[in-house]
């Protein structure tokens, strides 16, 4: 999905989202995006992430949602800029309108979803909505009765240390000993993104037909998944470029330890234990 190719109709009408993506963080929402954002039957806001419902639900995210609509037009924009593209006006207009004013309320939301084609099904890819308590599952269900919901699972000890690294990265920092690495392992938000246990059955209970997908087939079988995504989502075949590329590969060297790893699998022992009960012990192999 390209900013740059984002197809807009200027007179669409303020509008709900068809599908949402869900989750979980570090398991292949990026990708899926990439390839629906190539099909005519999809939109996806040129921004991806709406962060809509976490904003209403969730008040610790308000703060780096801010800057997350600071941030993404500008990033838009400097892409453009780069590749020597001008800002297509209805573009510039749009970015403008969603990010001034007030924001995250219902009106709003249809707002960010108004430019999809008629053609188009839109689709609001928030991993972070995944972990919304359950009244926040409950307005999402009342609000959207008729969403398809897409949620893919990684193996949670793989996406906590994908998201270790990718934090560390961010953050500029470097653990040196086995007890800085220790110490790193214990940081609860590590486990919030990846509690496959409360968050499922809570979002299952609202959407029964909801989408479950492993990410570890992405790399096994990136047709078949978009096979199975095309006939959820109501939309035709389509041939898809890059299907086999990484869209944010870790460039981290960083790696904790096995002491480290060993205590993750002892931490994520309940939602192993969880996701095979749930979705069968094939399901769980297919997560990695």
């Amino acid at each position: 999905m390209s900013s740059l190719g984002t197809v807009m109709d200027p007179a669409g009408q303020p509008r709900k989202p068809a599908a949402l993506c869900i989750g979980a963080q570090k398991a292949g929402t990026s990708w899926l995006a990439q390839m629906l954002g190539q099909h005519p039957q999809i939109w996806i806001p040129p921004f991806k992430e709406v962060q809509y419902f976490n904003h209403l639900f969730i008040p610790g995210h308000r703060k780096w949602i801010g800057w997350h609509y600071r941030q993404k037009p500008q990033e838009i924009r400097d892409r453009h800029a780069k590749r020597g593209i001008p800002v297509p006006p209805e573009l510039d207009a749009y970015l403008d309108g969603v990010t001034r004013g007030k924001m995250f309320h219902n009106q709003w939301y249809k707002r960010v979803f108004a430019p999809a084609p008629p053609v188009a099904l839109p689709m609001d890819f928030t991993p972070e909505y995944s972990t919304l308590p359950d009244e926040g599952v409950d307005y999402v269900a009342g609000f959207l009765p008729k969403a398809r919901v897409i949620y893919l699972i990684r193996h949670p000890v793989d996406r906590a240390v994908s998201q270790l690294r990718m934090n560390l990265a961010r953050e500029k920092r470097r653990p040196e000993t086995l007890a800085d690495w220790m110490a790193e392992i214990d940081n609860p938000v590590l486990y919030d993104r990846g509690d496959y246990a409360a968050y499922l059955p809570r979002w299952q209970a609202r959407f029964p037909d909801m989408l479950v997908l492993p990410f570890g087939r992405i790399a096994r079988d990136p047709q078949g998944v978009m096979d199975q995504v095309e006939a959820y989502l109501g939309i035709g075949p389509w041939v898809y470029s890059h299907m086999t590329d990484k869209v944010f590969a870790n460039r981290n060297p960083l790696r904790p330890p096995p002491e480290a790893v060993a205590a993750l699998v002892r931490r994520m022992a309940p939602q192993l234990a969880f996701l095979e009960d749930h979705l069968g012990p094939d399901f769980l192999a297919e997560t990695r």
